[in-house]
């Protein structure tokens, strides 16, 4: 795929964005994130140059490496996987401009126990496993509050700033906008949130249509050629 047609792609992505941020709501304003965890730094650079800023990988080491290696690139990194309690270290040495997978009390404490060591502060979102499948990390739906307000006053150096969570698994349409609803009821009961993540490349024009205002796109955004 030559530029051209690279950014044609990437266009139409866009205009599907903007369609389905008027169908809510013409002020709604919605956030694209890059997942570019099965993407090397070509692929990323030539994302870059049709005007994409924002970044998220799912494995801290990727994460360490990429950000290092497109240092003189003003990027914005998001980590959104699965974080393991060995691994908080890194991910403060990378120093992501938003985790969005913190997905337990437990997790939230550890990794600000080790940000106070560090004398830093790290922006996050509590993943909320809304569609309630095993398969999925996060709080569940009915604590998802409780553990947000819990995070929010004990611990000082993670600074909350909303929910993230993944449609459910299914063919069934109805089921995957019932998930979404669900995170975007809970979001709009917790106080200062900002940013309601749902959607990926299969379902993100209906998690916007729900509520959405951040996108987390990979295979989408990055086709084979």
């Amino acid at each position: 795929m030559t530029q051209t047609e690279y950014k044609i792609h990437v266009d139409k992505i866009y205009e599907n964005i903007e369609r389905a941020r008027l169908n809510l709501n013409a002020h709604h304003i919605v956030k694209l994130v890059a997942v570019s965890k099965y993407s090397d730094v070509k692929a990323i650079t030539k994302l870059y140059d049709i005007g994409q800023r924002a970044y998220g990988e799912n494995k801290v080491q990727d994460l360490l490496v990429k950000t290092e290696t497109l240092d003189e690139l003003p990027l914005e990194w998001h980590f959104i996987g699965n974080l393991q309690k060995n691994k908080i270290n890194n991910l403060i040495k990378a120093n992501p401009s938003l985790f969005q997978s913190l997905d337990s009390l437990a997790l939230a404490l550890e990794l600000d126990k080790r940000l106070k060591t560090n004398d830093m502060n790290m922006d996050a979102l509590l993943q909320i496993n809304s569609a309630n499948e095993a398969s999925k990390s996060g709080v569940s739906a009915p604590e998802a509050k409780d553990i947000y307000t819990q995070i929010s006053e004990q611990c000082s150096n993670i600074n909350l700033k909303g929910v993230m969570s993944i449609g459910a698994h299914s063919d069934d349409t109805k089921e995957i906008t019932r998930s979404f609803e669900l995170t975007r009821s809970i979001y709009d009961e917790l106080e200062g949130a900002s940013i309601c993540s749902m959607g990926m490349s299969g379902d993100y024009e209906r998690a916007i249509e729900c509520g959405s205002n951040m996108l987390r796109l990979g295979s989408t955004l990055f086709p084979k050629d």
